[in-house]
């Protein structure tokens, strides 16, 4: 629901005039108010990953559909689809098909579980594909724990993925620009987890273990990486892997020379070998200032570190507001969504955010561009095939 069209969002807003062929019906993220607190007047996973394409409603299911979806592919460079298999090949819109009146196009597809194999015509969600069956939930969650951890918030696993189809399909077609051949591009949510994860993978498949225990939080062999409390209850993230590039300093800077004098914490081998000890003064040291003195403080040193944000903060971070990583985007009833911009940026500049069509709202304009008069557009309303 969210992963290709969340792909043919990305496009969008990268040029793409992506035309969204949906049900008379509608699109079932339409309807769909998934969210966190209160209720908003729109969906905003149907905003943020349809945004600037054009919407016309076709029933598949009637020959007179098919004819009119099948002149839209005749001018397209990609076909883009999240129907499983069966669902493909009996309205016929599978590769063999598309790609056999049309050679050059890219037949894009996201799948659940990959193309092949036992399960290739199984369908899947974020929820469970890729932050379950991935490995990711398993990774974050304790060995005792009453329950996995779940994803953060809706479509977590699904834009990621949703990227890498975008990318596959750029990819796709500047090997077509080049040798003039059409491809097949598959991104599946499993793998897209899996790339994520892929260095756990590799090392738990080399050492035959099943899971990897979850670092405990109590300790540490290098106390400049590690997440900090601060008086007001704030967390600082450290990361400093070049510790001891960065102790002298950061502790000097803290008031705190003694602890560089200390020979128990004078290298990184005789922290790690005092660890219990050096973390607690540092956990002291920390919980003895606020975050906002801890800015000014890490701010005078060299290593790397940074605030554990709440989402509710991001937009207000003058780092997101320089580079326009959050726009304002007018939608259809009215208001203003602080909706995120895609990732890359050309030229020094954030891509602009295109708004999300309402049902059907194109189907009139781009039947007429291919060549359907007044009266056939109404004749396809009367039998239902447009909305």
């Amino acid at each position: 629901w969210a992963f290709v069209p969340a792909a043919g969002g990305m496009l969008s807003d990268m040029g793409a005039d992506v035309i969204k062929v949906e049900p008379p019906t509608g699109d079932p993220l339409r309807g769909l108010q998934t969210g966190i607190g209160n209720a908003l007047p729109v969906d905003l996973s149907w905003e943020s990953y349809n945004r600037g394409k054009r919407s016309i409603t076709l029933d598949l299911k009637q020959a007179s559909g098919r004819e009119v979806l099948m002149k839209l592919v005749a001018d397209a460079d990609v076909f883009l689809t999240n129907l499983l298999p069966p669902a493909r090949k009996a309205l016929g819109i599978d590769e063999d098909t598309i790609r056999g009146a049309f050679p050059g196009i890219v037949y894009a597809t996201g799948s659940a579980l990959g193309q092949r194999g036992p399960e290739s015509d199984k369908g899947g969600y974020d929820a469970i594909t890729f932050w379950a069956r991935g490995g990711v939930s398993s990774s974050l969650t304790e060995i005792d724990a009453d329950v996995p951890i779940g994803p953060p918030g809706p479509a977590f696993g699904d834009t990621l993925s949703g990227s890498m189809l975008a990318g596959g399909i750029c990819a796709a077609l500047v090997k077509r620009g080049r040798t003039g051949e059409g491809s097949a591009v598959d991104v599946s949510l499993l793998n897209a987890a899996m790339w994520s994860m892929q260095r756990v993978i590799a090392q738990s498949t080399m050492q035959k273990v099943t899971r990897f225990p979850r670092p405990p939080v109590d300790r540490t062999n290098n106390v400049l990486v590690y997440n900090y409390r601060t008086s007001d209850g704030r967390f600082l993230a450290l990361c400093m892997l070049q510790a001891d590039k960065y102790w002298a300093k950061l502790c000097h800077v803290a008031g705190r020379p003694d602890l560089a004098a200390d020979p128990r914490y004078a290298t990184a081998k005789d922290r790690a070998a005092h660890a219990v000890e050096c973390l607690a003064d540092m956990k002291a040291l920390f919980a003895s200032k606020t975050l906002a003195q801890w800015r000014g403080i890490l701010s005078q040193q060299d290593g790397q570190w940074d605030v554990v944000q709440h989402v509710g903060e991001i937009a207000a971070d003058p780092q997101v507001q320089a580079n326009g990583y959050v726009q304002p985007v007018h939608c259809t009833v009215g208001i203003d969504l602080p909706l995120v911009s895609v990732p890359m940026q050309f030229d020094g500049a954030a891509l602009p955010i295109g708004t999300s069509p309402d049902l059907g709202a194109d189907s009139d304009a781009v039947l007429a561009s291919l060549g359907y008069d007044e009266d056939a557009i109404i004749d396809l309303k009367v039998q239902g095939v447009v909305f």
